[in-house]
């Protein structure tokens, strides 16, 4: 892992190119020996991984610093008490979250302040609006990075089966992408467009 990292880095090491961009990356998540996807939120883990990130950055803070999914076998309050000691001593300037819950938003913000969550976030998966998030966010000045905001694909138009997926591909076996849902999905794709062509923009530009 850290792959891309040290790919940017290699541009970023340039003083006058790293002045121009706002950098993000996250820990959290890791591969065992064995393959198997796992999460951390241990302390010493976050700390270890914002070492890393700066190392294969080269550079000398990041600008946005994400705890991606959530450890919760780990009190998030110890997750983050080491995520504001990062920002006290100046290797990140902002803190972010990524797929938490409202009550985890909170103890976490109670710690040190969220500028960040990264939550799926389209007109198939509109869910921050009904459980809370969106209005959470709002009322601590959180802002809101969407994922997937084109549905996973469904607004490029350019699926109408799952055969239109290549072998591997792990929409085969995502539940939107099934049966009646596919359909469902396909109507609200069809009435997107319809009202994009009206405006003279493509689906994926509508506001």
């Amino acid at each position: 892992m850290g792959e891309n990292e040290r790919l940017l880095g290699s541009l970023l090491k340039d003083s006058e190119f790293r002045s121009k961009v706002f950098i993000c990356t996250k820990f959290g998540t890791f591969i065992t020996p064995e393959g198997e996807f796992g999460v951390s939120g241990k302390p010493e883990y976050a700390g270890q991984c914002c070492e890393e990130s700066l190392k294969n950055l080269q550079v000398d803070y990041i600008d946005l610093y994400y705890q991606n999914r959530i450890d919760r076998t780990t009190p998030i309050e110890e997750t983050w008490d080491e995520m504001k000691k990062l920002q006290e001593e100046g290797k990140v300037k902002y803190l972010g979250i990524c797929e938490a819950t409202v009550e985890e938003i909170r103890r976490a913000h109670a710690i040190a302040p969220i500028s960040a969550l990264q939550i799926e976030f389209s007109p198939f998966t509109p869910d921050i609006r009904e459980n809370g998030l969106l209005d959470t966010c709002r009322e601590l000045g959180i802002a809101i990075i969407a994922y997937s905001p084109l549905g996973r694909g469904f607004l490029t138009g350019a699926y109408k089966s799952v055969d239109d997926f290549e072998e591997g591909d792990f929409r085969r076996n995502n539940p939107r992408f099934q049966g009646e849902a596919f359909k469902e999905n396909l109507k609200l794709v069809d009435a997107l467009k319809e009202i994009a062509d009206k405006k003279g923009v493509t689906p994926s530009q509508l506001r």
